[in-house]
């Protein structure tokens, strides 16, 4: 009976010590991530993993020589140049910006000020349609439009709908 029981009690242990053993192992496992560049090298790299059935996208932008990041983004359809912002609490959009995305000035109601980097401003809340970046889109985006920008900022309204976003050794990198 003793012998039976050391016997189960030996097989239970084995069996735990290889399930936690795999459970170690399962991440060197994993299929390594795929990576896509877009023609000749331009553009952010996009890379793809897939486990478990489900995929995680990922876009990496590389920043310029002041450590900003520019990309090139979709309002409503229309092409504009962003800088991304994490202190703007907001998608804001340039004057020009806003009317190439199909937002007319005569609609504007400038109803806040706020202070830039350029000094005070006045502020129109809108709601996007749709922010695009290479193949991801978010939509019904809360934005702005300020009277004194010199670029359009892709701010936190947009930014907290990612998965994740990670700046690091000069790149963004934004997964959904």
């Amino acid at each position: 009976m003793i012998g039976w029981a050391l016997r189960w009690l030996l097989l239970c242990c084995g069996i735990a010590l290889l399930g936690f053993g795999l459970l170690d192992r399962a991440a060197t496992m994993l299929p390594a991530p795929v990576k896509v560049e877009t023609a000749a090298g331009t553009g952010p790299a996009v890379l793809a993993r897939q486990a478990g059935g489900q995929s995680a996208n990922t876009i990496v932008y590389s920043a310029d020589a002041r450590g900003h990041v520019v990309l090139n983004a979709a309002i409503n359809g229309a092409p504009v140049g962003m800088l991304v912002d994490t202190g703007a609490s907001l998608v804001t959009l340039t004057p020009e910006d806003a009317r190439a995305a199909g937002i007319s000035p005569g609609e504007l109601i400038y109803s806040a000020r706020v202070n830039t980097a350029n000094g005070a401003a006045r502020m129109a809340p809108v709601t996007l349609r749709e922010v695009r970046i290479d193949q991801f889109s978010v939509y019904d985006v809360s934005a702005a439009v300020v009277d004194n920008l010199n670029v359009s900022l892709l701010g936190m309204s947009f930014l907290n709908r990612l998965q994740g976003y990670e700046m690091r050794d000069g790149k963004l990198t934004i997964t959904w």
